[in-house]
């Protein structure tokens, strides 16, 4: 494998397998899981490069006991993940007995290996790129073991990697207390947006209609009668529809029985929602999508929609990813559908300027508008449209969908454990609160200045995240070309140290083999 460079004089370049007693993974074997035990970890609990034992599964004693030791991570081991989010090592600095799943590596330091110096090299984007240069896979990279063990790193004199891991600790825990301020921002600036969305759905956040209707002493239409335009309305297409159909076929309507078969949506139910302002009224998403045929939908199932149907040009797909980034057509991941294919796939087209919903993810319910200069697209397998009667400002049903209100509702319609979904059975009935049109249309308004503001500060602290990790970055690069710290020319060359961490894994594996074939002898 194509490594590291040698850096300064004294200098050398190694090997992992050199520096480490083993490397080796978690248990191939799916583990028992109980409610309490051994912490097993995976990998979201080393993603930020620090161990986390905050939501961890558990396994029970007995499966931890039958691991080889070699499984058990101790303090000072080195964890590296290996497959998905691949690369990000961190240091085990407790003595807490766990365990790891086989996406994690654990590599054991030797005697006179500095944990701490190797953990920073291979954070270092050097080390990075190796692994994922030899990582293998499609829909998962994942870096196996030998490569992992064949990688690369510089390896400096011993007093010299004490030097290089007191500088860059020094330095990293000021850009951590620099990330940890950012993190902080981030997390109010979420909470302000979603104080933002309550407020808007509480009727808080601008002086109701009814309000400005009784200061300026004029009526106005509540949402309630709104609500029973848009259900009028839907009842009346649906009759020209069915009575068109019955006449087509020959067989025109002596009485009005057929009007029986109309499957009116049901109101919601509002034994546990809270109470309104004067002037709004609670519906369904069902009750608010417009009458057309296939206003809410979820896209097609594997069998109508496979991947051999993607093409490079034609009609537009959307994904899951898409609505969440609010990006569409916007990157070289787009795929696309013939003209025929999407004819026959019209039940699942969205058109510009419907809502979009993801019905899976952790959790599902983030949403968006089909932007209205985008050409018509077809939905995939795992999102909803819902596309609004026309009486409603559209802006306001996003707005109410990703309200912690509603948002609350999305996550108690969710199912599934590996995989969380929310279907489109459930997701018809779930309530939302509706106000009188103007009213919706002053909330949007006052909603999207003060989130256009939020959007701003939070634009500024990704650009400050990302220098935070440039500098990061840049620090490890110093260090690790030996620009970071003075090099003294009596120190030990790293040569010297590497010859006697190879004598002493040779010496230990010789021992090791030496009692098993003794034990196998006594047998």
């Amino acid at each position: 494998m194509t490594g590291i460079t040698s850096g300064p004089s004294g200098w050398a370049v190694a090997r992992l397998q050199d520096l480490f007693e083993t490397i080796t993974d978690g248990d191939h074997q799916p583990p028992p899981q109980v409610e309490a035990g051994i912490p097993f970890l995976v990998i979201g609990n080393v993603r930020s490069g620090r161990l986390d034992f905050a939501d961890v599964r558990f396994v029970p004693q007995g499966y931890y006991r039958s691991l080889a030791d070699h499984r058990k991570p101790k303090r000072g081991d080195v964890l590296y993940t290996v497959t998905g989010s691949l690369g990000i090592p961190a240091l085990v600095d407790t003595d807490r007995a766990f365990c790891v799943q086989r996406h994690i590596a654990m590599l054991k330091p030797a005697r006179e290996t500095n944990a701490r110096y190797l953990l920073h090299a291979l954070a270092s984007s050097d080390a990075f790129q190796q692994a994922t240069k030899a990582a293998t896979g499609t829909a998962q990279k994942t870096l196996g073991l030998a490569s992992l063990r064949a990688m690369t790193v510089p390896v400096a004199p011993a007093p010299e990697q004490a030097r290089v891991v007191d500088a860059v600790d020094s330095y990293l825990s000021r850009l951590d207390a620099a990330a940890a301020s950012l993190g902080r921002a981030q997390t109010k600036l979420k909470a302000y947006r979603a104080s933002v969305l309550k407020a808007a759905v509480e009727g808080r956040l601008v002086p109701t209609e009814a309000e400005l209707a009784r200061k300026q002493e004029r009526t106005f239409e509540p949402a309630e009668a709104l609500l029973a335009r848009i259900l009028k309305e839907r009842r009346r297409r649906w009759e020209e529809a069915e009575i068109a159909k019955l006449e087509s076929s020959g067989k025109p309507p002596k009485d009005d029985r057929w009007k029986d078969k109309y499957d009116e949506p049901s109101p919601p139910e509002g034994s546990n929602l809270p109470e309104l302002p004067e002037g709004w009224c609670w519906a369904t998403i069902e009750q608010l999508a417009a009458p057309e045929a296939y206003a809410l939908a979820i896209g097609p199932f594997g069998s109508s929609l496979k991947v051999e149907d993607y093409r490079k040009a034609g009609v537009p797909l959307v994904f899951v990813r898409n609505i969440r980034a609010e990006s569409f057509l916007d990157d070289d991941d787009t795929r696309y559908v013939d003209e025929e294919k999407a004819i026959e796939l019209q039940a699942h087209v969205v058109h510009p300027g419907e809502i979009l919903v993801t019905k899976m993810g952790d959790p599902p319910g983030d949403c968006s508008i089909y932007p209205r200069h985008r050409p018509t697209a077809v939905i995939t397998a795992d999102c909803i449209k819902l596309s609004p009667a026309s009486e409603l400002c559209v802006e306001y049903i996003i707005l109410a969908l990703r309200s912690p209100l509603v948002q609350a509702q999305i996550r108690g319609a969710t199912k599934g454990v590996a995989q969380k979904k929310v279907s489109l059975e459930r997701f018809r009935p779930l309530a939302i609160p509706v106000c009188p049109i103007d009213e919706q249309r002053r909330l949007v308004d006052t909603a999207d200045a003060l989130m256009s503001t939020s959007a701003a500060l939070e634009r500024q602290i990704n650009v400050d995240e990302r220098r935070v990790a440039r500098l990061r970055q840049a620090l490890l690069k110093w260090a690790f070309e030996g620009k970071l710290v003075d090099q003294d020319p009596s120190d030990e060359p790293a040569e010297k140290l590497l010859a006697r961490i190879r004598a002493e894994s040779a010496t230990a594996s010789s021992t090791k083999n030496s009692r098993g074939r003794k034990a196998r002898t006594a047998t």
